[in-house]
This record gives C-alpha cells, sequence and structure tokens, in this order.
C-alpha cells in the first residue's frame, strides 16, 4: 500500500513538471497576442488590485514593526554615545587635572631656581587632607619622618611660603598654615629690609595678613614685598625660616609712624587652594 502511494505522488510530480515544461515552451515560443499571453494579463488584471489593496491595508502593520526595529536600533546607538562621551569626558577632565598639576610642579621647580632652594632638601608632598575649618588652618602632606622631615621645618608651595611642620609620622605630617592663629613668622619689608612679626590678622581673612612690631620711622609703602627675615648672627637657636622666602606684599598701613602702626599685606600663596608642597628639610643649607 505504501509503495502504490509513492508511486502515486512521483507520477503526479511528474505530470506537473511535463505541463510545466509545455506551458513554459508554448508560452515563450508564442507571439505577445497568443492565448497564454493573454491569460497572464487577464490574471494581473484580476489579482493586481487584491495584492495592491492587501498591500495597503498591511502597510501600517509593516510600518510599526519597521518604527519598532528603528527604535530598538536608535536606543542602541543613543547608549553607544552615551558612554563614549562618558569616556571622552573623563579623559578631558584627567587631562585637565594633570595638566593643572604638571603647572604646579614646574612653577615650584622654577622658584626652588630662583631662590636657591636645592641645597635645602626641598621634599615635594601632596596635599591629602585640609581641616574643616573655614579658613584651612592646617593641611596634612604624604611626607614624613620616613621622608626626613622634622617638626619645625617651613613649608612653601610655587607660590612663597604657606606654613612649617607642626607635626610628624612615618608617611605624613601635618602643616600649619601661616593664617592660622599660632603662626608668627620674623620678617622683613621693603628695600632696606625692616625688621617685624607676620602674623594672621585679627579678622581671620585667609588674603590678610599682619605685619607688626616694625619701628614706626620705617619706610614702608604699599607695594614692598614682605620676605622671610631667617636667623641672624645675633639670634639664638634654630632657624625655623631661611632668608628670603616671599611672603606677601604690602596692601595698607594702618596707624603709620606711631608705635602701634600694622602693616597689612596679602599674601602671595593662595593658601586655600595648596595642592602640591615642598618641606625644606635642611632650612640652614650649607651651613
Amino acid at each position: 500500500m505504501y509503495d502504490k502511494t509513492v508511486r502515486r505522488r512521483r507520477s503526479v510530480l511528474g505530470l506537473l513538471v511535463a505541463c510545466s515544461l509545455i506551458l513554459l515552451t508554448a508560452y515563450f515560443g508564442e507571439t505577445g497576442s497568443g492565448a497564454l499571453h493573454g491569460v497572464q494579463r487577464g490574471t494581473s488584471e484580476v489579482l493586481n488590485p487584491i495584492q495592491e489593496g492587501a498591500s495597503r491595508a498591511l502597510k501600517p502593520v509593516r510600518d510599526l514593526f519597521g518604527w519598532f526595529g528603528d527604535t530598538i536600533a536608535a536606543k542602541g546607538q543613543v547608549e553607544e554615545l552615551r558612554r563614549e562621551r562618558d569616556r571622552l569626558r573623563s579623559e578631558v577632565l584627567t587631562n585637565e587635572v594633570r595638566s593643572a598639576d604638571y603647572g604646579r610642579l614646574a612653577r615650584m621647580l622654577e622658584l626652588d631656581g630662583a631662590l636657591g632652594l636645592q641645597k635645602m632638601g626641598p621634599k615635594t608632598g601632596r596635599v591629602i587632607f585640609q581641616s574643616p575649618t573655614v579658613w584651612y588652618a592646617t593641611v596634612r602632606v604624604d611626607k614624613g619622618s620616613d621622608d626626613g622631615v622634622r617638626v619645625g621645618h617651613p613649608v612653601i608651595n610655587e607660590q612663597a611660603l604657606i606654613g612649617r611642620v607642626t607635626a610628624v609620622f612615618g608617611g605624613s605630617a601635618q602643616v600649619t598654615l601661616i593664617t592660622d592663629t599660632t603662626m608668627k613668622v620674623p620678617a622683613r619689608v621693603g628695600p632696606r629690609g625692616e625688621f617685624g612679626i607676620v602674623e594672621p590678622s585679627s579678622a581671620g581673612n585667609p588674603n590678610d595678613l599682619v605685619m607688626k612690631f616694625t619701628k614706626p620711622g620705617a619706610r614702608i609703602s604699599t607695594g614692598d614685598r614682605v620676605v622671610t627675615r631667617g636667623t641672624e648672627p645675633e639670634d639664638h637657636g634654630e632657624s625655623l625660616y631661611p632668608v628670603g622666602l616671599p611672603i606677601g606684599r604690602v596692601t595698607r598701613i594702618e596707624n603709620e609712624g606711631t608705635d602701634t602702626q600694622e602693616i597689612h599685606l596679602r599674601p602671595y600663596a593662595d593658601i586655600r587652594s595648596v595642592d602640591f608642597v615642598q618641606i625644606l628639610t635642611n632650612p640652614r643649607g650649607d651651613e
């Protein structure tokens, strides 16, 4: 029974193939006005409206699927663009930070060369903590006793003197800034090197220091430079600050010419923006 069914199907298939070949041969062999061509035209005239109607009816469905596909592809592109944007933004920020750091370090080296600080054993460190007070009276740096840092060592940044070491640990040190109320720095001002003591102003403004105990008749003018005095031969004890470290510039003079005159100065260093420092581990230099 199975064999008969198979033979019957094969016979039908062979008959269909033979009919197809006969029709194709007849179609291509007749002229354009032949019967088979006429049948084709009639079938097309009947089916074309149906095909066009079905195409119009299915167009919204095709458009909907196309919209979904385009939306999914667009979302993928948006996410990829966002990742690329975030990566580029991160690279830009990193490069800006590195550029600023390189600039500070370069200016610090220039200051070393201008003041001859190489002989004073400068140790470059980064600020790793700032005190939570309004004026950042202390900072902590990543250099400590393991690097030869000791209490009392003066500290500068790329601009000027900023303070001195007041506590030391193995890998870090605390620096008290010149704006702290406990700080007093022996200094000289003006072309004649008038002596005085620089300390924070009573208002606590980090951009305003006060130089006291100057001679009433001292010739001091606004714009004069203020630098560290250092240790004089008649002084006793170890110098906390070497001679000539820049501190600031005179902005105004109160009670001028009296015993209570106060020389106000603006520090060269921006105390609120200290990133890199140098600790002078040999303040006396070659002495």
